[in-house]
């Protein structure tokens, strides 16, 4: 009997962290949708150099845009068994600036940060839960930051957000099971073309953690993937931060 193809979603899937993860699950087999809000060009690429794959435009500021997503994906693959919330955005703001972290700041890293997340798994919800069976429930992964589980990260706001998904992991992983797995990975310093100049997070990694680096996106892909294939866990958010927090 041939075996069905599994449906992954990830956004923000263009680059960086997100690209590891789509390329590293399309090589494991999935159908991975690919997704960007600008890079449309690189994202049909992708999406051409792997088989049975796709790629959709949508700004996760917009509600509709991202309801329209899900169903984007459905149309095209009839089905979804993973969905990676990797897209976030970020504010470089100094902790002890608070007049410059503004409302509207705030604002507009939760829209894209944990009410796009929320969103998208609630329009998923239904199809995740037609893909899972017993042996291999659905399985949403956020993509958070170790500024949300420590005081650090570039911004309170950020930091914040971070928090607020983390928690909504574990809410929504003790409401969805056993159907649908929810996890979270929580990352330190990536090392990917945003954060290259990036000089003093690479000095403390550097000197600080015990592995003397940052990660590598594979090194994120990798969990992922791990997250994914593990049948049990659930509501977890995994610090991956080389030990940095160790110190």
């Amino acid at each position: 009997m041939k075996s069905i193809q599994r449906v992954a979603l990830v956004t923000g899937s263009t680059s960086g962290i997100g690209r590891a993860i789509a390329v590293h699950l399309a090589k494991q087999g999935f159908a991975v949708a690919f997704h960007s809000r600008t890079s449309v060009e690189a994202g049909q690429k992708l999406a051409k150099m792997y088989e049975h794959c796709s790629y959709t435009r949508a700004d996760l500021s917009d509600q509709e845009q991202c309801k329209t997503l899900i169903n984007s994906v459905l149309a095209q693959h009839g089905r979804l068994d993973v969905l990676v919330n990797n897209a976030g955005i970020n504010a470089m703001i100094p902790h002890g600036n608070l007049k410059q972290a503004n409302a509207q700041i705030w604002r507009d890293l939760y829209e894209v940060n944990v009410i796009a997340p929320w969103t998208l798994i609630t329009e998923a919800q239904e199809a995740l839960t037609q893909a899972s069976s017993e042996k291999c429930p659905g399985s949403i992964i956020n993509v958070s930051s170790h500024a949300g589980i420590r005081p650090k990260g570039a911004s309170i706001p950020y930091a914040a957000s971070k928090a607020a998904l983390n928690h909504m992991t574990k809410l929504l992983a003790l409401n969805l099971g056993p159907d649908i797995r929810v996890n979270a990975i929580a990352p330190g310093l990536v090392n990917t073309p945003m954060t290259q100049n990036w000089d003093f997070a690479q000095q403390l990694w550097q000197q600080k953690s015990p592995m003397k680096r940052g990660a590598e996106p594979a090194d994120i892909a990798h969990i992922a993937s791990m997250l994914i294939e593990n049948q049990y866990i659930t509501g977890e958010v995994l610090l991956v931060d080389g030990g940095l927090n160790l110190t």
